[in-house]
């Protein structure tokens, strides 16, 4: 109780300064804190205990990506009709959906600058917020994501005033010719989504690499004793109250960083190595 449940070094201090010495004071104290049970449910998840990112690359312009938060999104006869088909991810993972968080924050961004003190009118400005968005250049794909739909480049409202009669001067209303024109037009379209995918991908890979190079390597096994984190108590949370639940054990392991974890009395159930962290000694609670 009068340690103060600090770490190794501080603990063996204490030991120094009560008179007490043997040689391998530090290494004990080392292995004493790290199997302590009371210390291991401290503490939240560090970044180098993270697991290494996968990327996740869109092939189609038009997917769409959510995160199921207010439940199981449900299979209608019209996704089933129009082949519309559900990418599914580990639970209680949000990273996963990276591309709508990053989406979304953009537009939060936007919103908070342009609905003034009137915070009720955000849905009045949200279209101007999603037009911006969208004609804003993305350093990803290298374009804007209204170019990766269309194939050009959006004018704005203030170009039209003086653009407009320049366009209609060197407009070609013969058919053959205008119809020659758009399909050179597509064909560059396509040319262009092979590119800004291209370009996603180098992007993405990149971003691993960074990643992973500050993360230590964690492997986990069959047999292993693991903590899992509590993330849901970041909505309601306690001052005083771990995060951390278990121990439990893990009963198979999966690619790209899932596990199935088991507990006594309870259903096996799959989560992310991200959310885990392995469990030293200490009595089962």
């Amino acid at each position: 109780p009068t340690g103060g449940h600090h770490g190794a070094n501080f603990t063996a201090k204490k030991l120094f300064d009560a008179s007490f010495f043997w040689p391998t004071i530090y290494r004990d104290a080392h292995n004493l804190v790290k199997s302590y049970d009371s210390c291991q449910r401290q503490g939240k998840i560090p970044q180098r205990d993270e697991m290494p990112k996968n990327v996740i690359q869109v092939c189609d312009i038009f997917y769409v990506w959510g995160i199921d938060f207010m439940g199981p999104f449900p299979s209608s006869r019209v996704m089933y009709k129009y082949g519309v088909t559900h990418r599914l991810a580990t639970a209680y993972h949000p990273q996963t959906s990276r591309q709508v968080e990053v989406s979304n924050r953009s537009w939060k961004r936007i919103l908070k600058r342009t609905v003034g003190e009137n915070r009720a009118s955000w849905s009045e400005k949200l279209e101007d917020a999603l037009w911006a968005f969208k004609t804003a250049y993305k350093i990803p794909i290298w374009c804007t994501p209204y170019e990766l739909v269309y194939g050009k480049s959006c004018h704005l409202p203030i170009e039209i005033e003086y653009k407009a009669y320049w366009a209609l001067k060197h407009a070609n209303f013969d058919l053959k010719t205008t119809g020659d024109h758009r399909k050179l037009q597509l064909n560059e379209l396509n040319e262009l989504r092979d590119k800004a995918y291209e370009n996603s991908l180098i992007y993405k890979e990149k971003t691993k690499k960074l990643h992973d190079s500050k993360i230590k390597n964690r492997i986990f096994n069959v047999g292993d004793r693991v903590l899992l984190f509590n993330s849901r108590l970041k909505i309601f949370s306690g001052k005083l109250k771990t995060r951390w639940s278990g121990p439990f054990t893990i009963t198979k392991v999966f690619p790209y960083g899932t596990v199935e974890l088991s507990q006594p009395e309870v259903l096996n159930f799959k989560v992310i190595g991200h959310r885990m962290k392995n469990y030293f000694g200490g009595d089962i609670p």
